[in-house]
């Protein structure tokens, strides 16, 4: 199918009335995302089977009717492997999108796995092989070529054609729901608002420092997240999570004896020492009633392997009972938050984080079989 290029107001807004009648639409975008902490919004691309248009948001002022489309419910918005279009839609648009199905989750249940790439989707069901050489384009270059632009097209021409397949093998199978489940959790996750107190536990190697050292960490950890929003870069490019760790262990009192630790890269320290110096010096005066506990490994928790492998022993059987592959049901990542869950380390039944494995489509489907599995081992 043809593209129309929207450039111009008037053109979107006559476009978004025509696509406002769909019941489907197919959607993608480009963006830029490589020395920014934000997604650089370079195009829009969306289908409904009658026309294709791709819109220029770096030539349209106001993209709000086609951030309505995204939020009116009585349309069905399909898009592939949408979690970084969806981070696009919270910046660009403030927009968080209702009745959405992400089509690489719609795969993963039909038994492809759980990260299969659109091209390989396409050549799935059509046998077309796709020109992937412009996907590291800089969409946010102008002027765009014919090229870029059809590559652009082709990402929802197809995806719409391709839909009414996939809707209907997995209707067959019974999997619609969770896959609707499935993607409108991906969308609350990422709708949900970063905890700045709680980004230091995702430094690696912060389980080796003392509640006073974790303060430190937490304060540093919190102060270059907001450095990296305020100045729209990455945060590594603030200060590197090694940097921020020997910062934290040390606690030096100058930005002379911070160029002599061990693990700091030495630009973190030239352009950020005084800085980060006076974030210690901050951490410092926090009452330590108010520090963290000191973390506990899961790995190293008594039983921990054996409980692991029961669980993961038991999801197993419950994928097998269900046609489900146990890449659907579990990874090792949410059987791990589980687990911390469930033997309630680093205040894993305070977390307002939901369990995923007691959440959703999950809880409903065995997450009281899974508590009681769970209470037999222990006995």
């Amino acid at each position: 199918m043809h593209y129309q290029l929207i450039e111009d107001q008037n053109s979107l807004e006559q476009l978004c009335l025509q696509l406002a009648k769909a019941n489907v639409l197919a959607i993608d975008t480009e963006f830029v995302r490589t020395r920014t902490f934000y997604a650089k919004l370079g195009l829009l691309q969306v289908c409904d089977g009658k026309q294709l248009a791709l819109i220029d948001p770096l030539a349209v002022d106001d993209l709000s009717p086609f951030w309505a489309l995204l939020t009116d419910a009585n349309i069905t918005k399909v898009l592939h492997a949408c979690s970084e279009d969806l981070e696009v839609f919270l910046t660009a648009g403030q927009c968080k999108p209702v009745n959405v199905i992400d089509s690489q989750i719609m795969m993963s249940f039909l038994g492809h796995g759980l990260s299969m790439g659109y091209a390989a989707m396409v050549e799935h069901f059509t046998g077309i092989v796709l020109d992937k050489s412009e996907s590291r384009t800089d969409w946010t270059k102008r002027p765009l070529t014919e090229k870029q632009l059809t590559y652009a097209s082709a990402d929802v021409d197809h995806l719409f054609a391709i839909y009414p397949t996939l809707l209907a093998e997995i209707t067959e199978l019974g999997f619609l729901t969770y896959a609707k489940l499935e993607t409108q959790s991906m969308i609350d996750k990422k709708f949900t608002p970063v905890n700045e107190n709680e980004i230091y536990l995702n430094i690696k190697m912060s389980w080796r420092l003392n509640p006073k050292q974790l303060n430190l960490l937490k304060y540093l950890a919190s102060w270059r997240f907001q450095q990296a929003k305020k100045r729209d870069l990455p945060v590594s490019f603030v200060a590197k999570d090694n940097t921020l760790l020997a910062l934290a262990q040390s606690n030096p009192d100058s930005v002379s004896a911070m160029t002599t630790l061990e693990g700091v890269e030495t630009l973190d320290i030239r352009h950020k020492g005084k800085a980060m110096l006076a974030v210690l010096n901050q951490a410092d005066k926090a009452d330590e009633s108010t520090y963290p506990e000191k973390i506990i490994r899961l790995d190293e928790y008594p039983g921990y392997k054996q409980t692991f492998k029961q669980v993961k022993s038991f999801l197993v059987d419950t994928a097998k009972k269900n046609d489900l592959a146990i890449e659907n049901i579990a990874s090792k990542k949410q059987i791990n938050q589980f687990l911390t869950w469930y033997f309630d380390l680093n205040g894993g039944r305070n977390s307002k984080n939901k369990v995923e494995l007691l959440s959703s489509w999950r809880k409903q489907l065995f997450g009281q079989s899974l508590l009681d599995f769970a209470k037999q081992g222990d006995k």
